[in-house]
């Protein structure tokens, strides 16, 4: 089935003359409610920043709202985050764990908290591998 459509190339059309100025004013507001979104996520991360500083543990899921803010609303920080990405794999890995859909944040944390642990203690004082055996083994049957 077939369906014809006309389309009218007239001035004389009335609607013709306000369609540009709409869909103009669009635009603008979508690129207006954007850069609101991107300036939303930058405060969002700021204050991610610093309660991750502060007791407890806000800090990251306010910082991984603002970052999926920012992302998905400037295309220069998706660029930037992709050349972080190509840079340093290891670091931002975790990072993009986090802004999925369906984030995976206690795998992320133990994950984190091995490798903090590697870090800055020396073997004989890690002991959060030995906790999970010990605590969190699943029980044969």
């Amino acid at each position: 089935m077939t369906q014809v459509v006309s389309v009218r190339t007239d001035s004389s059309y009335a609607g013709g003359r306000w369609a540009a100025a709409f869909a103009a004013a669009g635009r603008g507001m979508r690129r207006a409610m954007g850069m609101l979104a991107v300036v939303g996520g930058g405060l969002l991360m700021v204050a991610g920043l610093v309660l991750a500083v502060l007791p407890g543990h806000l800090g990251i899921p306010v910082l991984a709202v603002g970052l999926i803010l920012v992302l998905r609303n400037s295309r220069r920080a998706r660029r930037s985050f992709i050349v972080l990405q190509r840079r340093h794999p290891r670091f931002v890995f975790p990072v993009r764990r986090l802004i999925r859909r369906e984030p995976e944040v206690f795998p992320v944390l133990w994950q984190q908290t091995l490798r903090f642990e590697r870090t800055v203690f020396p073997r004989r004082w890690r002991r959060a591998g030995h906790w999970r055996r010990k605590y969190l083994r699943r029980q044969r049957r």
